[in-house]
């Protein structure tokens, strides 16, 4: 596992490694300068994944980074131009913590929806107590997806093992299907997941960002709802193009990095780090170019693969990995894709996603949280298509 000394930037940590591997990264200016005028995206997936950096000092052997790790073949192609999408790929090289301190996950998950923790730090709880008292739910409307729906935009959930069967891992009918305010986990006894043809199942409602808003999860007891689908319907809703504005998608634990297998995945036996990182490779090789297949995504549509939360250390040190896919991606440089070293986190995600859906200052919403005073990600992009 390659690592890095101590006292490098993150942009000198990846070039070096880049040269290293007999290539080298794309650099261009931070403003974000390339050919043409970008088309602002009409819709956004986001895949969230867990628990990784991208690069992180070589006194810190675990867990292991995902940058020129060769349990992540997948994601390294994305970098390295060999993954066959090299056009449509941006990546940051300074994407950090949301702030110093703000961990476990949930209150990252949180962020990305409204640019602040609430009463998350420090707690993975799910938003209700087995009682219905709220433990992390939060009676606000200040929020990315509560404004969407103001401004007539529609978002989905999509997370991996909700509103299935138990027992069988088939989606239950829509009638059926109610916002995923518990957590779950056990062993599926006659299916199996579909990535990883393990029995093991595993949603962690800390990882759903819109369950923690008493506006998006409909309250508890349990509601009915059709924002959570199971993440079957995904692959359904891309083909018929019945699709929302803003998608989130979470894969399960096991599926996003977070949690390894019992017996371990692939090569990687017995399990470990390395088969965690390995399980959520090969879900993200999977389920992007079934994205990238829609006519969503052939008419601008981005796809961002995000990371929760620094692990080690909460400083530039520790960058996240974070990348858009899309045909407004930044051009790229000397036959690579971009890498941009702008300091972003997850309020300069948030931002962007109220620049694209126009529930913004300019439109009469305010940014969220720490959104206002963060770097948008438009230097990812196609000059024009962020704002």
């Amino acid at each position: 596992m390659w690592q890095f000394k101590r006292g490098l930037s993150v942009g000198a940590c990846v070039l070096a490694g880049a040269v290293a591997w007999g290539g080298l990264i794309a650099r261009a200016d931070n403003n974000g300068n390339g050919q043409g005028v970008g088309k602002r995206p009409q819709k956004v997936f986001v895949i969230a994944m867990e628990n990784h950096n991208w690069t992180q000092p070589s006194s810190v052997p675990s867990p292991q980074q995902i940058f020129m790790n060769p349990a992540a073949p997948y994601i390294n192609s994305l970098v390295f131009g060999t993954s066959g999408i090299t056009s449509d790929v941006a990546y940051a090289t300074n994407y950090l913590n949301a702030g110093i301190g703000v961990h476990p996950s949930e209150p990252n998950y949180v962020w990305a929806e409204a640019g602040q923790a609430f009463n998350s730090i420090g707690t993975d709880a799910d938003p209700y107590s087995a009682s219905c008292t709220p433990n992390t739910a939060v009676t606000t409307d200040q929020h990315l997806t509560a404004f969407l729906t103001k401004a007539g935009k529609t978002w989905r959930s999509y997370q991996e093992d909700v509103n299935v069967d138990l027992a069988t891992n088939t989606p239950l009918a829509m009638a059926a299907w109610t916002a995923p305010i518990r957590s779950i986990s056990g062993n599926f006894s006659g299916g199996m997941n579909a990535y990883n043809y393990a029995t093991q199942y595993n949603y962690a409602a800390k990882h759903n960002p819109m369950i923690f808003f008493s506006d998006t999860n409909g309250g508890c007891p349990a509601t009915p709802s059709t924002e959570y689908p199971p993440l079957q319907q995904l692959a359904l809703d891309l083909q018929s193009g019945n699709l929302a504005d803003y998608t989130w998608i979470t894969p399960n634990q096991f599926n996003d990095q977070h949690t390894r297998l019992a017996a371990g995945y692939g090569k990687f036996v017995p399990a470990s780090d390395q088969s965690a990182i390995a399980q959520g490779d090969n879900f993200l090789a999977r389920v992007v170019p079934m994205i990238m297949a829609s006519q969503a995504y052939q008419d601008g549509a981005v796809i961002v693969l995000w990371w929760d939360e620094s692990e080690g250390g909460d400083t530039p040190d520790f960058a996240l990995p974070f990348f858009i896919i899309s045909k407004n991606a930044h051009p790229n440089v000397n036959g690579l894709p971009y890498a941009s070293n702008v300091q972003y986190s997850h309020s300069s995600f948030l931002r962007t996603m109220q620049d694209i859906f126009n529930v913004d200052p300019q439109h009469g919403y305010p940014y969220l949280g720490a959104a206002a005073t963060a770097n948008d990600l438009s230097a990812l992009f196609h000059t024009g298509a962020i704002k």
